[in-house]
């Protein structure tokens, strides 16, 4: 235990099958060590009670714990071997709501590797309805709660602009399996992250790693849900020949596509872009009559980084 007693830092591995082919952790290995260090802390706490981090006055009312929002900046992908120190402590979000932060950084070099922060709310399990947290809930985990934040957000929470099936990339035969639910019975957040990456490009995740992401929940996706992933990328301005033009993607070898798909020729611009290439993601289930929002999401890339900095 960490924080004067109430924060919680383990120590992992990065292990073979938590990297991909180029032996740097996935982003999907990285928020499922964010998860399991978040319920060891619940439970090294003594407040873990049964269920996905439910503590005992939690069970007691039929509450369970579901995540509302959360980001994650990526700064440098641990290698395959990489022994890692992850930090996580909690904090008051507005009246009913608990905030979980993470710090990643090597145990070796105290280089750090990833920021997250993320905000919970309480759901009753029978009726699936968000709830109020009980007195005797907050008598348990507020003298846990303290003011730091991993990631400051100086003007509040980034807006995330919903898509529509106009939206340039599109996957519609998604199909949760039972491998994909977690102990509350619906799919794992973290698959929901996989089916929105698979709708880039393959050629531009070739070419770049994912920087920073942001995720708002809006319901459950159970077992029998029809999913469909969207995907728009976001213009971003890239200086040529002292002028700035539009484009919205990179095409292979570090050419500039535009709005058009034209390739704006590589001997006409100088290669300095401004602010991260940036997707906005939508995952929804197909209804009859229509689709129902399960996650909006937001990234941000940068060209991938073959080595570490030197601490």
């Amino acid at each position: 235990m960490i924080l004067d007693g109430v924060g919680y830092r383990q120590t992992v591995v990065v292990r073979s099958y938590e990297v991909g082919p180029d032996k740097t952790a996935t982003i999907e290995s990285i928020l499922n060590l964010l998860q399991e260090t978040a319920l060891n802390h619940v439970w090294m706490s003594g407040l873990l009670g049964d269920g996905f981090g439910a503590t005992h006055g939690m069970m007691k009312n039929n509450l369970i714990w579901v995540v509302s929002r959360m980001q994650v900046q990526v700064d440098h992908y641990p290698i395959w071997g990489e022994v890692m120190e992850i930090d996580t402590w909690v904090g008051a979000w507005g009246k009913n709501g608990m905030r979980r932060d993470w710090l990643l950084r090597s145990r070796a070099t105290g280089l750090v590797f990833a920021r997250a922060t993320s905000t919970w709310v309480m759901m009753n399990q029978k009726t699936r309805r968000l709830s109020k947290m009980p007195d005797e809930v907050r008598a348990e985990i507020s003298p846990w709660f303290i003011e730091k934040q991993a990631i400051e957000e100086e003007n509040g929470p980034e807006k995330i602009d919903k898509l529509d099936t106009n939206a340039r990339y599109m996957n519609s035969d998604l199909k949760p399996k039972r491998s994909d639910l977690d102990m509350n019975h619906h799919v794992n957040n973290v698959k929901y992250v996989r089916w929105m990456l698979e709708t880039i490009p393959d050629e531009f995740l070739e070419n770049h790693q994912l920087s920073n992401i942001i995720l708002e929940y809006r319901r459950e996706c159970g077992s029998a849900d029809a999913v469909q992933s969207l995907c728009e990328p976001q213009d971003y301005e890239l200086i040529k020949s002292g002028n700035i033009h539009q484009c919205n993607h990179i095409g292979v070898n570090g050419h500039a596509l535009s709005t058009h798909g034209e390739v704006l020729q590589e001997a006409h611009f100088t290669p300095l872009f401004l602010g991260a290439y940036s997707y906005t993601h939508l995952l929804q289930v197909k209804g009859e009559t229509k689709s129902e929002e399960i996650v909006r999401g937001k990234t941000k890339w940068k060209i991938k980084l073959t080595t570490l900095p030197c601490p």
